[in-house]
């Protein structure tokens, strides 16, 4: 990610919740998952889930074709979200 960063708020978070989940419409290689995983795993490793586009070729369609085609509706980031808590509670 080439735009600045807020470490500190994502360290906050990290602290805080003891775990983290992005939610973008990108592509996950080099978007905003990778961008927190990079501040997290050195500052406060905690379980993380990121809700993007799985390395896949884009496609033409409806937005919400689109939406569901690539998992990113709010149904993905909730089953994200009790992934990542399912994890957060067996450490």
């Amino acid at each position: 990610m080439t735009s600045p960063i807020d470490t500190a708020l994502i360290e906050r978070c990290a602290r805080e919740t003891g775990a983290i989940v992005t939610a973008e419409e990108h592509q996950v290689n080099g978007g905003l998952g990778g961008a927190v995983a990079e501040v997290v795993v050195r500052t406060h490793p905690v379980p993380m889930e990121l809700v993007a586009v799985m390395d896949r070729f884009g496609q033409s369609g409806k937005p919400a074709e689109l939406m569901d085609a690539f998992g990113l509706r709010a149904k993905n980031v909730a089953a994200a979200a009790e992934r990542v808590l399912e994890r957060k509670s067996s450490r």
